[in-house]
């Protein structure tokens, strides 16, 4: 239990030793590159924007990424359940997953405007849904048709089928895949609210910090977004744990 605190603590400390070191090294004034000891100030001097903005990205995120979860899953149920359908919905999911989600972000602004909230919450669901559906398709795809013809001929229904055998062996996949989709839908969230007029959270914070070169801002939103990222991957981790735990395995 020390060492899965004490190793990520001490690999986050060397980080940010490093970091300094390279600035101190380098020269550079804080307008060029922040350093970790200029971020403290920012912190405090901005904190009750960091508290309110803060929040703001977190809860989209976590609401863009439920619906992920949500919609993902029924669309790895049906790919993974009918060949037809996975036959003629990868290429789509695969094309619309190959589009640069920053191009997507006028054009949903166009068609929602003045919807803040709503936009952002669409973009983080549209950049994370993608790895969650495959997982669940994949794992429905590749389960044992003896399984299925058996529960069949017993009259259970698709969604029967997937909550006795499918999810239970999908969970390990669906989990990793989450953890994929939990970072993916911070980007979405802050593509929005960085390119948006009216954007708020996060991503307007490092806008505004950007338009008034203030670099120190700048990069202290970076660390609370990662701050955010890896509390939002742990929460998964945890959950994970309490679902899924039985497919851990020690490492050798």
């Amino acid at each position: 239990m020390f060492n899965k605190v004490a190793v990520p603590v001490m690999s986050i400390l060397v980080f940010l030793g490093l970091w300094e070191l390279l600035v101190w090294a380098n020269g550079w004034p804080n307008y060029k590159m922040a350093s970790p000891s200029d971020l403290p100030p920012a912190f405090w001097q901005y904190r009750d924007l960091f508290l309110i903005m803060g929040w703001q990205t977190l809860w989209r995120t976590v609401v863009g990424l439920l619906l992920a979860v949500v919609f993902g899953t029924l669309l790895g149920m049906i790919i993974g359940f009918s060949r037809v359908a996975r036959d003629a919905l990868y290429p789509l999911l695969v094309g619309f997953n190959a589009v640069p989600k920053a191009t997507l972000v006028p054009v949903i602004a166009l068609l929602f405007i003045g919807q803040h909230d709503f936009n952002t919450v669409l973009m983080a669901f549209m950049i994370s849904f993608f790895p969650i559906a495959v997982s669940v398709g994949i794992g429905l795809s590749t389960l044992e048709p003896e399984y299925r013809d058996i529960l069949r001929a017993l009259g259970a229904s698709n969604f029967t089928i997937f909550r006795k055998i499918a999810l239970p062996k999908t969970l390990p996949e669906f989990f990793g895949a989450l953890k994929v989709a939990a970072t993916l839908a911070f980007i979405g969230t802050n593509l929005v609210e960085i390119v948006s007029p009216h954007g708020r959270g996060l991503g307007a914070l490092f806008k505004s910090g950007e338009t008034n070169g203030n670099y120190p801002l700048m990069f202290a939103v970076l660390i609370a977004l990662a701050v955010l990222g890896i509390v939002l991957y742990y929460a998964v981790v945890f959950l994970e744990k309490i679902f899924a735990g039985w497919a851990e395995r020690a490492p050798g």
